[in-house]
Formats: C-alpha cells, structure tokens, sequence
C-alpha cells in the first residue's frame, strides 16, 4: 500500500460510516482525472473535508489544478498575512482586457480562496476568528479590484471626475453588516452603500457627463461584475437596499447628502445598521470622513434608552416573519439565535455608546467583552452569550460550506445532519441537537433579561376601579380624579390636579413626536403613582414635574425611566428629600443613568477610585478633542456629587466625610484639568525653562487652595478659592518651544485656561467657579505669581486678614516640590512672631465689618454663617488663635481644617477642655444645618430659637477670647 493510501484510509476509518461512502466514491472520481495531492496535511485532512462539503469536493473534481495548486503552494497550510488576499486578488486580474475576462477572473478567484478557507475550518486548522477575517479579506478584495478596473475603464471614456474647484472626486463603498464588522460568513450577501466626495462634472474624457451619473454606472458595473449569475457562478450577493430610501433611492449619493439624510431621516434601524459601517474599499479618507460625520447619529451624546424600545420592537417583528415563514429552527432569526445576540450587544452600543467609546466597535465579540469587563453584564451571561455565538457562527459556516449556499435552517436531510453533527464535532445528530438547544435556550434567557418590557403586565392589566395612572391618562377628571388623589395621600389635590393639567398642555409636552407621546404616557402613571408613596408628595411632585419639564423632549430619558422602575424609584425618592437634587438633575439629566444601581449611587468613590474612573473616563476619548474632555469632566464631578449628595441624605455618610468627598473630587478634577491646560500650552510653546547658577531648569506650577477647599470643608455647589504660583526664577525665563513665550506669559495663560476649563457653561454644565480674589494685590495682581514675589508680598504687604487666610491655605495639584517649598514658606509666614493685642484688634474688627455687611436683619432669625455666634465666629478664633500661638507651638501648622485645628488649640493650652468641645460641636452642628439647608435650597438662616443656647455659648467663648 502506498503511503499516500495509507494516511487516506487511517482518515477514511475515522469518518462516520454513512459519510465514507460518499467521500470514497468522490476521491475515486478526482482520481479518475488527477492524482491526488502529495502533501501530507492535504491527504490527512481530505476525508474529513470532503465529508463536510460537498461543495469544496466537487469544487476539487471540477478543477482539480485548484486543489492541486493549494496543496503545493503550502496556501492550505496558514493564513493569509494582512494584505495578501488584496494583493492576490489584484494579479488575478491584472490581465484582463475586457469586463468578461474580469467577471471570469473573479469567479475563479473566488472560488479557490472560498475553497482555501472551507478546507482550513473544516480541518480544524483554523479558528472562526481567522475564518471570519479571511471571508470578509476575500469579499473586500474582490469588490476593490472590481471597482479599480471599472474605474479606469469609465474615466477613459468619460474622464476624471472633479468638483467645482477643479479638485478630484473620488468613491467610496460602506460595508454593512458582518461584512462591515469581518464577521462575514459563507455564502453570505454583502450589504452595501456607495457614496461619493462631491458634486461636479468629468472632465479629459470623449465625454463629459456629472459625477452622479459617472458614478452611478460606476456602482452599476461595481454590482454586475460582483452579482451577475454566470456560468462559474457569482462572486457575491449584492444587497442595495440599506441605502437612503431603499430600493426607491438613487444608487449614489454624495457625501453632502448622505450626512443630511442621516441628520434629517435616520431611523432607528439604520443606526443599528450603521454600527457595523466600515469603508470597505475606494477613498478610504472620503469615506471615512462620512464616517466621523455620521458618529453623533449613531452614538448619541445622552443615554439613548429609547434605543431598546426600538430595538426591541424590531425583534418583535423578526419574531413574527419568523412564526409567519415556520422558521423556530433558523440558527440566525429564531429564538436564542444569532440575531439576539448581537441584539444583546448593540442595545448596549446605541444607549451607552455615545458615553463610552469603548463601545463604539464593530466586532460582537469585543463588545461582550468590554461589557463583561466594565459588569455592565454579569460574567457567566457575557461567557455563555460568547459561548452560544462562537457555536451559532460555525453551526452557519459548515451549513453554509455544504453546498455554498446562503442557508439558516437545519438539514431535514439525515445524511446531512449526520455531516453537519460530524463537522461540529459531536458523533450523532441528536447529541449535536441538543448542545445547539441548550446554547440557544441560554442565548434566549440572556436576550430576554436584557429585552424585557419591566411595565408590560401592569399596562395590560383591567381594572373595575379608578386608579391613579387614570388621573393622567383622564379617565378621571374633575372632582373623581382629586378624590383618587387625595385616597393616595396627596394633600392639596386640587392644586396637584391643576399642576399636572398644566403640564400635561404644556408646550413642550405638545410638541412631542408620537413615540415621545406614547413614551411619556407610559412614564406619567408610574411617576404619579411613586409619588404618593414619597414622605411629601405634594412637593414632590411639583419638583418632579419641573424636572420633567427640563428633559421631556429628550424622550430616551423617558424611556430609561420606563425601562427600568428602580431608576423611577431612587428619582422619586431622591427628589423627595431633596428640590437641590431634582434641581441638579435636571439640569444634568445624564445624571439619571446613576440611578440605575443603588449599591454605586448611594456609595461615593474614595480618592483612589475617583482618579481611577476619571482617568477611564477621559481615556476613551483622544487628548486633542479638549471640548469632549471638557464635557467629561463635567460628567464626572456632577455624577460623583450626586453620589454623595445621596449617601448624605441616606445617612450613611457623616458631615465631615461627606466634605472629604467633595474636598476628593475636586482635588482630582482640579489634577486632571491643570494636565490639559498644561499640555495645551506645552504643544504650542514648549515647556517653561529658566537659568539657575548656570544650569537649565523647568518651572514648575502648583494650584494652592484656600477657603472651604484649603480648609477641607467643601459643601455642595462651593466656589474654589485658589492661587496660582510657579518657580520660574534667575536668567533666560523662556519657553523651549518654537513659538518661545516668557514663562510670565505661559503661566498667566495657563491660569486663564484652567479658570475657562472650570467654569466655562457647557451642556455639563460648569465645573466649578472660580475664585482668585486671594492672590497678592488681589484683583489688580497678577493670575500667576512666582512664588518669589508670592513670599515678598507676604512678607511686606500682605494684611492681617490674608494672614488670615493663609492659616486654610495648601497646596493640591501641579508641582509636589513647589508644593512643598510653599508648605515652608506658610510656615514662616504664620510664625512670625506678632502683636497679640494688636492681632486680636485686627481680627475682631474684620469680623464685624463682616457681621455688619452679611449678618441677619431681622431679630427673629439666626444667620448660621454671620451671626453672632456662629460659623464665622468659630473660624476667625481658630484664626487668631492659630496666627497668635504659631511662634510658640508650631504643631498649630499641621492642619487646615477647622475641627482639627481646634484640637491643636486645645492641646496648646490656648482655649480649655470644655471650649474646645463646645466649639467643635457647635462647628459640627451648624455645618450640618447647612448642608441640609442647601440640599433644600434654602438659605443658611434658621429661627433665633432654633440655635439661641449654642450660639449664646459660643459668643461667651469670642467674648472671652476677642473682646479687649
């Protein structure tokens, strides 16, 4: 026996016996004309092979050069490199002289790598990843070798096309679907789009004729040589009908007029379509440039929730062609196939995707992992839905290679199923059966759980009696729907009724579209119903229907209220206890996505984590769109203040904590921000240098921060008092780049563009305002001081109260060094030794100037911040106390925070045991009024009764320490 029999006949006795006959009687026949080939990879694999399709073996019968080709080649034996399969597909016709040629060559082309890669699967030597890549190579080479004959062709009769400015004019083809996403299978149509660059005309040729028209035989030819059903078959399926208006539509259109369409028409399926777009051949700038266009259509700035509504409904009506057509069976349309789980995966993209540009991809696969990775999804749904599609996609590729033909369904065919079972690696049909079913029940779970409609049950529920969905939907009116208000413990349901008539005819709410109709008729019974469980509802619903009123227009908000009842009941809760929070959400509605999740929203980040998201955050988008990073910023600070805002109104976050966050967050904004501006500035004129003792050294730069930051005691929607110092110093104070600038210039810049990063109105909002009123000179200094002259200034000019000031004043962001040399500088300027009498005379006297100008009016209330015993009492003791005892016990230094340095005082001997707890009490108890008052937005001013003891108790302790 020779050994080319020996290797056929081991693979032969390993093939299920109702297959061997067929392949035997195949080899016999390839005999018959051919030798078989002489490799021994060939010879091993080609049993298993040919058993798996029909179509590679009679493919090899029929030309048996081909399989004799590959063999030898070694082109069975790996993959292709990147680019190859467009290289090959070029010299396969670079000699062909007429389009018959061409539309031959292709065929054949086609042919030998759809063989290459069927016999690399089936052999097991390839994995679907690679299989997928090289069909879609295959399908990309073929239609940009098509188009570049044509091409040159049309521009020999009719000339090179250009626009009105003489410029070239150049195609482009969009591939949708798997094509776009290399996901392509076999036998598969490929969906595209053709667009152009510009209006114009041709000009060189014999005839001059306009793009469009130019164009459009180009596409027409495009499709003929592609489409066309000849002898040798077709290269690939055209589909056209994903275009601007379909079958209707011009064939072309240029880019101008793709964007317009997009902007003005776009359904919701064609953002769905338009996930997979990628240039698949042509003028990949031209086309790519429609692409960048194209993005904000598809992935929308918001949280885009009505995304699954549509999504779903478009499912729904797969689903019933599905029952229609007799299809449960079809491995990509029916339940648990592959549609739902890439519907799983898009849903995701179109909601998030315009927030996360991480899921601004293409492929399926990396978009499950991404949300595996960032628990968008559970873990063992992300593996089982990846699971589910790697055996769904090559479940569709063996049907697919049996006989080359665009098949979903499952072979009644026994002998068919007992090859596609054996291709599959299961030994018997019903074994291989029932893995497909489990996987597609897990598919279906997975699907249904992200898919379900949460309010379906409740809006098809009948009911005898009226209930409180009916007061909106005015199946109630008059004095019935106040008496199915007041039953559900609305106090003043007159009023409440009217609130809601008037929101109901509203302009905005007449100005919905039908779907954001349909959508906030869902909402409002839901909505209503919450609010009479909350603690106010009256109040809360008044708060909740002016939250409405700023966002109704944005109907996904609706619909991700709908969608998800928790986010419905935390807003409802949240709201209750707070009109700053339903104020601050609605004016940051992308703050509704927080609501989702409890166990986030009610459990502000530390430090560490707030760095680590932000820099996520900021990662996913490029260093030079400072606008979107801008917006991200804002994104972050009013998520993560909303987040603490929650846990305080909870209560599961004490006073002094609920500051460190806020003292956290903006540290680590404040960090982020200077990193722009820095490099901003650093791109256009190098980095700041200057001559010191003959060597060149770099500036450095830090924010310092006074007031509530610097003191570390942040409250809700505070001002950033900050001062900006560098150590630019000696000779040569330049930057080191080509646009040189004087250091002087490249800080004040820097400065300027930090306070506009901060508090530039954005549709985040603003970040921060900004105070600098505290640098030397103030208003009439200059923005950024050398921390030279910062010291000089200090030293000789500055008044007692910016000594004062100084006492809360640290360093948290830019230069750790320069922060340090300022630590030190503060140090010596706070132990100076001073005039006690004189000191005590100074800062009473700006006290009362203070107390005078912003005290309360009225004898009946209590000013919290300004009165007579309150916070700014407490605060220029510990000022005094600190500026006159530094000299002597410099442990006065080591903090800037008013509880602590109480402590410190304490310790010192300066105020008693009992003084210090009284003061540290009382500091605690106001700011926590304070915050509770600003959560309700109302103003620091509570009745004189109210505080009368502690304040009385506080002024005898300023009386002691500060009156003569």
């Amino acid at each position: 026996m020779s050994h080319a029999s020996d290797l056929i006949d081991r693979a032969m006795s390993r093939l299920p016996e109702r297959l061997r006959g067929q392949v035997t009687e195949w080899i016999s026949d390839y005999q018959d004309v051919a030798e078989l080939p002489h490799t021994d990879m060939a010879l091993q694999s080609l049993p298993t092979v040919w058993a798996g399709s029909p179509f590679v073996a009679l493919s090899c019968i029929r030309a048996p050069e081909l399989l004799d080709h590959l063999a030898h080649s070694g082109d069975l034996e790996g993959a292709y490199d990147e680019g190859e399969m467009a290289s090959r597909a070029a010299d396969a016709v670079a000699d062909c002289s007429d389009e018959d040629a061409l539309n031959s060559a292709l065929r054949r082309y086609r042919r030998r790598e759809m063989v290459r890669i069927a016999w690399r699967d089936l052999a097991g030597w390839a994995s679907l990843g690679e299989t997928l890549r090289e069909l879609s190579a295959l399908a990309d080479a073929c239609i940009q070798v098509a188009l570049d004959w044509h091409l040159h062709q049309l521009q020999a009769r009719f000339g090179e096309p250009r626009n009105a400015d003489g410029e070239p004019v150049t195609f482009y083809v969009l591939g949708m679907g798997k094509l776009g996403g290399r996901e392509l299978n076999y036998s598969s149509d490929i969906d595209l789009i053709f667009g152009y660059s510009d209006v114009g005309e041709t000009h060189g040729g014999r005839k001059s004729v306009d793009n469009q028209e130019f164009f459009t035989r180009l596409g027409q030819k495009l499709i003929n040589s592609l489409n066309a059903r000849l002898v040798e078959g077709f290269v690939f399926r055209v589909d056209m009908r994903l275009r601007p208006y379909g079958d209707s539509g011009p064939l072309v259109m240029h880019s101008d007029q793709l964007e317009t369409y997009y902007e003005a028409q776009g359904r919701e399926w064609e953002r769905y379509a338009m996930i997979k777009a990628r240039v698949v051949a042509g003028d990949q700038n031209a086309g790519g440039a429609l692409m960048a266009s194209l993005r904000p259509f598809v992935y929308r700035r918001y949280l885009d929730y009505g995304a699954l509504e549509s999504l779903r409904d478009m499912k729904a009506m797969i689903a019933r062609e599905v029952e229609r057509r007799g299809l449960e069976h079809n491995i990509k349309l029916g339940a648990g196939g592959i549609r739902e789980v890439e519907f799983v995966g898009q849903a995701f993209q179109l909601i998030r995707g315009g927030r996360e540009r991480g899921l601004q991809e293409r492929s399926i696969i990396r978009v499950l992992e991404y949300l595996g990775q960032h628990n968008a999804l559970p873990g063992f749904a992300v593996r089982q839905l990846l699971e589910g599609y790697e055996f769904l996609r090559r479940t569709e590729n063996r049907l697919q290679a049996m006989q080359d033909k665009q098949v979903h369904e499952l072979p009644e065919d026994t002998l068919d199923q007992q090859r596609l079972a054996y291709t599959m690696g299961f030994d018997r049909w019903d074994a291989f059966a029932a893995r497909l079913s489990e996987l597609r029940r897990h598919v279906h779970d997975h699907f249904e759980q992200v898919f379900a409609a949460p309010q379906a049950e409740h809006e098809t529920t009948p009911h005898d009696q009226p209930e409180i969905g009916d007061v909106w939907s005015e199946a109630v009116t008059g004095s019935e729907a106040e008496a199915v208000l007041q039953a559900n413990g609305f106090e003043q349901p007159a009023d409440c009724l009217q609130r809601i008539a008037a929101f109901r005819g509203g302009s905005h709410c007449r100005a919905l579209t039908e779907t954001g109709r349909e959508r906030l008729d869902r909402l409002m019974p839901l909505l209503i119903g919450a609010t009479a469980a909350a603690e106010r509802p009256d109040a809360t619903l008044t708060r909740l229907l002016d939250l409405l009123e700023a966002i109704v227009r944005r109907t996904s908000y609706l619909a991700l209220l709908v969608e998800h009842p928790m986010a419905l009941s935390q807003l409802v809760k949240l709201c209750s206890a707070s009109p700053w929070i339903a104020r601050h959400v609605s004016r940051h509605p992308m703050l509704l996505d927080e609501l989702l999740d409890p166990r986030t929203l009610y459990a502000p980040l530390k430090r560490k984590d707030l760095a680590e998201e932000l820099r996520e955050r900021l990662d996913a988008y490029p260093g030079d769109d400072l606008e979107q990073r801008m917006e991200v910023l804002r994104q972050f600070k009013q998520a993560n203040a909303l987040r603490v805002a929650a846990s305080d109104l909870a209560g599961v976050t004490p006073l002094m904590v609920v500051s460190d966050h806020l003292v956290d967050i903006a540290e680590v904004v404040l960090g982020e921000v200077l990193d722009l501006a820095w490099s901003h500035l650093e791109a256009r004129h190098g980095r700041p240098t200057c001559q010191v003792d003959g060597e060149t050294v770099h500036a450095g730069f830090a924010i310092i921060a006074y007031g509530k930051l610097g003191g570390l005691e942040l409250g809700y929607g505070s001002d950033l008092d900050v001062v900006f110092v560098h150590d630019s110093r000696g000779e040569e104070q330049v930057t080191d780049g080509d646009r040189q600038v004087d250091n002087n210039v490249f800080f004040m810049r820097l400065a300027q563009r930090i306070i506009h990063i901060l508090g530039a109105t954005m549709a985040g909002g603003v970040l921060y305002e900004v105070d600098t009123r505290l640098r030397p000179s103030g208003r009439s200094g200059l923005l950024a001081t050398s921390l030279d002259a910062f010291a000089e200034y200090q030293r000789e000019q500055a008044w007692t109260w910016e000594h004062q000031a100084l006492v809360r004043a640290r360093y948290v962001a830019g230069s750790a060094a320069l922060g340090e040399q300022f630590a030190e500088l503060r140090t010596e300027i706070l132990r100076r030794p001073r005039d006690r009498d004189q000191l005590r005379i100074d800062v009473r006297d700006m006290r009362e100037r203070m107390r005078e100008q912003k005290g309360s009016k009225h004898p009946g209330e209590f000013s919290i911040k300004q009165d007579r015993g309150g916070i700014a009492d407490i605060e220029f003791m510990v000022q005094y106390g600190v500026l006159s005892g530094a000299a002597d016990a410099p442990r006065l230094l080591r903090y800037t925070d008013n509880i602590r340095l109480l402590g410190e005082l304490r310790d010192a001997g300066w105020i008693s045991r009992d003084e210090a707890e009284l003061l540290v009490d009382a500091y605690r108890t106001y700011r926590s009024r304070v915050h509770q008052l600003t959560l309700q937005e109302e103003p620091a001013i509570v009745p004189a009764e109210t505080f009368r003891e502690m304040s009385g108790q506080v002024a005898e302790v300023w009386h002691r320490l500060m009156d003569d």
